[in-house]
């Protein structure tokens, strides 16, 4: 990932591309986009760095950097821990029903094991700027993203036996996830909605808006708004 414009310095993560080869892609079986909270608690001021892609510099537009004022990351849905092992420690994935798959990367204090099961608002973890399998972190934030798994991924097994999409991504680097894996699963959060907020991509990474359904209130982003 490349590193952010200085205006956006206080969030952001960077990684250096690296070649990979990995097994083809099966073909997502996501269902219907769920009703998803947000990836903290309501009622506080959150600071987002904006919409941008898993590696920050081209491909789909599937993350979001967050950094709500009371510091912890809680499950946005019901779903079941899955932690990705890497040299320099864990990363928090949950997979929901119908095939989508949240991501918490940076989290410090992993308040979740692998297999177990959170309901919407249990706490994952606090924002931080580890950087378990690589990358580059200022100021720490949760780094949010959102994929889809096909039939696969209920198999199990090792992510090099099924291909990245069995969901098993124990030793994948950074750069492997968001770059191959990215391409592969990466599912856009252009018009999804998250707690009751709209997200609108813009035309350059870090960028965009979020809109309050409700009240159609809409912050430019990186901006600073209540939830």
């Amino acid at each position: 990932m490349t590193k952010l414009p200085a205006r956006f310095a206080g969030l952001g993560v960077t990684a250096a591309l690296v070649g990979v080869v990995l097994s083809a892609p099966a073909a997502s079986a996501a269902g219907a986009f769920p009703a998803f909270g947000l990836p903290f608690e309501p009622g506080q001021s959150v600071y987002s760095a904006g919409i941008h892609s898993d590696n920050g510099t081209s491909g789909v537009k599937n993350a979001i950097d967050f950094s709500p004022g009371d510091k912890t990351v809680r499950a946005p849905l019901a779903g079941t821990v899955r932690i990705q092992h890497c040299s320099g420690g864990d990363w928090v994935t949950v997979d929901h029903d119908g095939g989508w798959r949240t991501g918490y990367y940076h989290l410090e204090g992993i308040a979740v094991t692998d297999g177990q099961k959170v309901a919407p608002g249990d706490a994952l973890g606090r924002t931080g700027n580890a950087l378990p399998c690589g990358g580059r972190s200022t100021g720490a934030h949760v780094h949010f993203t959102l994929w889809t798994l096909p039939a696969a991924a209920a198999q199990g097994g090792d992510s090099r036996d099924f291909g990245v999409g069995a969901g098993n991504w124990n030793g994948l680097s950074y750069d492997e996830v968001s770059t191959k894996v990215a391409e592969a699963y990466g599912e856009a959060v252009d018009g999804k909605t998250f707690g009751g907020w709209q997200f609108t991509a813009g035309t350059d990474q870090y960028s965009g808006t979020a809109t309050e359904v409700s009240s159609r209130a809409t912050v430019p982003l990186p901006g600073r708004f209540r939830v």
